[in-house]
Formats: C-alpha cells, sequence, structure tokens
C-alpha cells in the first residue's frame, strides 16, 4: 500500500491536516509502502506535558498513568491535550517497508525525533511497570515513522536512558549555536540553564562564541549545581536565582548579571515567561522559544507593546545534525553529562 511521506494517510479526523493537528491517528501496524514499525521500549514525557499532568493530578502517578494510557488509546499518539505536547520514544525497528528512506534495517535499536504528538502509537502493557511519577515511561507496544520522519541509532558508548534523555531535547543546543555564531562575541542568557536543554544550550553558547553566559534558574537548589563545587560548575560566568514569570525581575536580574542578552533562550517548563525574556534582550538581538509552555501570541503581542526590536524563534526540535552535536557536547562537557546523569 502506499501512502503520503507526511503521514496525512494515517489521519483520521479531522480529514485534510497534518498527523500532528489530528484528533486521532490511524494505528493499523501494517506498513504502507515508505514506512517503518519500532517495538516500543521507552517513552520519554516531554517536560511540560509531564509537569501539567503532575501537577493536574496533585502527584497521583495512578491517575497519570490511566490519564497517559487514554490519551493513547483515544487519539492513537501521545498528545496531551492541554499543552499540546508529547515527547520521543526509543526502541527497536521491528519491520522496515521496502521504500523507507530513513535508513534503518530491522534490529536497530533507534530514539525517534520526532513529537510523540505525529506518532502512531499503541501501547500494549498498560504501563505497567511506570510509577507516573517520571519523564521517562518503561512501556511495551509499536510505533510506526513516515517517510518524513527522523530517527537516530542509539549510541553503544551511552546508556539508554542517558541517550533518551538527550535526545529529547537535541534540537535546542544545535539552534542556540546557529544563532549565537552570527553574533560577535555575544552576551548569551539562558532561563532554565540547570535544565536538560539548559545545560545543553549554556554549553552550545560557549562553543559558538559567546563571550558571556547567564544562566538563570528558580531556586537556590539549582544555582548550587552550576555554582563553585556544583556539578555543573563552569558552563555560566554568572548565575541568577530569579522567577522567570516576574518580566520586571528577570530584566533587572539579567542587567545585573552583564546583560542585557544579545541572545536569550528559554527552557523552562512553565507559562508566562515571555514578557521577562523580550524585556532582558537587547535591541537587536534574538530571543529562542524552546519550550512548550510558551504562548507564542504572548510573545508576539508583548513585544509588539514594548516597542521590541528582537527577532523571536520556535525552537522546533529539528537542526541538521541535532542529534550527533548534543551527543557530541554530553560526550565532551563533563559538567553537562553530570547535570543529565543527576536527574536520571
Amino acid at each position: 500500500m502506499t501512502g503520503d511521506p507526511t503521514g496525512l494517510h494515517r489521519v483520521l479526523e479531522p480529514v485534510g491536516v497534518l498527523p500532528q493537528a489530528a484528533q486521532r491517528l490511524d494505528t493499523d501496524p501494517v506498513l504502507r509502502h515508505d514506512e517503518v514499525r519500532v517495538r516500543v521500549e521507552r517513552l520519554n514525557l516531554d517536560a511540560a506535558s509531564a509537569r501539567q499532568l503532575h501537577d493536574k493530578h496533585g502527584g497521583d502517578g495512578d491517575a497519570v498513568r490511566r490519564e497517559v494510557l487514554e490519551i493513547v488509546r483515544t487519539r492513537g499518539k501521545m498528545h496531551n491535550p492541554v499543552t499540546g505536547s508529547g515527547g520521543m520514544l526509543v526502541g527497536t525497528v521491528e519491520e522496515v517497508a521496502d521504500g523507507s528512506p530513513l535508513g534503518l534495517q530491522v534490529g536497530d535499536r533507534v530514539a525517534t525525533l520526532v513529537s510523540l504528538t505525529l506518532t502512531p502509537l499503541v501501547l500494549t502493557d498498560g504501563l505497567a511497570r511506570w510509577d507516573g511519577l517520571t519523564e521517562q515511561v518503561p512501556a511495551e507496544g509499536y510505533a510506526v515513522l513516515f517517510g518524513r520522519s527522523i530517527a537516530a541509532r542509539l549510541p553503544d558508548d551511552l546508556s539508554r536512558e542517558l541517550a533518551l534523555s538527550v535526545m529529547d531535547v537535541c534540537g535546542a543546543p544545535a539552534l542556540v549555536e546557529r544563532h549565537v555564531a552570527t553574533y560577535d562575541a555575544p552576551t548569551v542568557v539562558v532561563v532554565g540553564g540547570a535544565g536538560k536543554s539548559g545545560s545543553l544550550c549554556l554549553a552550545a553558547a560557549r562553543r559558538a562564541g559567546a563571550s558571556r553566559v547567564v544562566a538563570v534558574v528558580p531556586h537556590d537548589a539549582e544555582a548550587a549545581l552550576l555554582r563553585e563545587g556544583g556539578v555543573g560548575e563552569g558552563l555560566a560566568d554568572a548565575v541568577v536565582v530569579c522567577d522567570a514569570r516576574d518580566p520586571v525581575a528577570l530584566r533587572d536580574a539579567v542587567a545585573a548579571a552583564g546583560g542585557p542578552a544579545q541572545v536569550t533562550v528559554v527552557c523552562v517548563d512553565v507559562p508566562g515567561c515571555e514578557g521577562g525574556a523580550i524585556l532582558a534582550t537587547a535591541a537587536g538581538g534574538t530571543v529562542v522559544f524552546f519550550s512548550m509552555a510558551t504562548s507564542f501570541s504572548a510573545a508576539a503581542l508583548g513585544a509588539e507593546g514594548l516597542a521590541a526590536d528582537v527577532t523571536m524563534l520556535v525552537g522546533n526540535g529539528y537542526v541538521p545534525g541535532h542529534a550527533d552535536l548534543a551527543l557530541e557536547i554530553v560526550r565532551s562537557t563533563p559538567a553537562v553529562r553530570a547535570l543529565f546523569e543527576r536527574r536520571l
């Protein structure tokens, strides 16, 4: 059977939209001419979705697990209806159709580098091994990749859990490196600098020629990770403790740490950080929103209302070579690897 490389043939409703925007996908395990079926081993829920589900159910892991199973059952994919986000997965390739352009072979252990919000998914184990409280979800089932999907073979020198954690956010450092390199020795601010994507972005900014790198974190415990004696020591020139949802406080804190920034990167999983990121960025600068908690209407209208001459970018998760770059940073930067391993 033939199919469209974007996966349009898998959309059940509403017909005519791309799989990410669909309410329900076809999860038939029979492959079309360019598809790949992956036996699922582990899901990685994106941070915004995991936080929303945790908060909604008051930390009741059983309730979170039931809701994830219901989302996947009714939608044919893991697509959180509140955050609009999903995550990604690792597994083993179990069938490759003859027309697949992905270069995968049966038996390859891979991480999907496309969102679960557009990936047909079936779970068969009731998520029985998951406590509902972590972003990484041991699972059994299968997923289907399209001709225009992206997947990367898992590296042999990193644990499955570490590789999954890195690849979940690998688009962030690649995008940051690309845009920091367009400035001459810029100041770079990373909001959420002690997190997974944030720590990678700090290292990427340094690699790309930033003269000063500032990490913004929400509390002293995370600041301690990045300051002297912490596992992430040396990633940032300055560490600022600030509630990024307070725009004036963030602007002033960044200014005191050497700002404003030529490049500001938002990597936090809470809403309401748009105004502060804009105020913390110099005229002619760039704001990269790499968070599914971002309100892009708030960002656009907020910048307009502040008469802010800044370029604002949506971090879409894909830059050519992004997985290799992120893995290289983890291998070559002990502080980044230590932060990841601590979170695991």
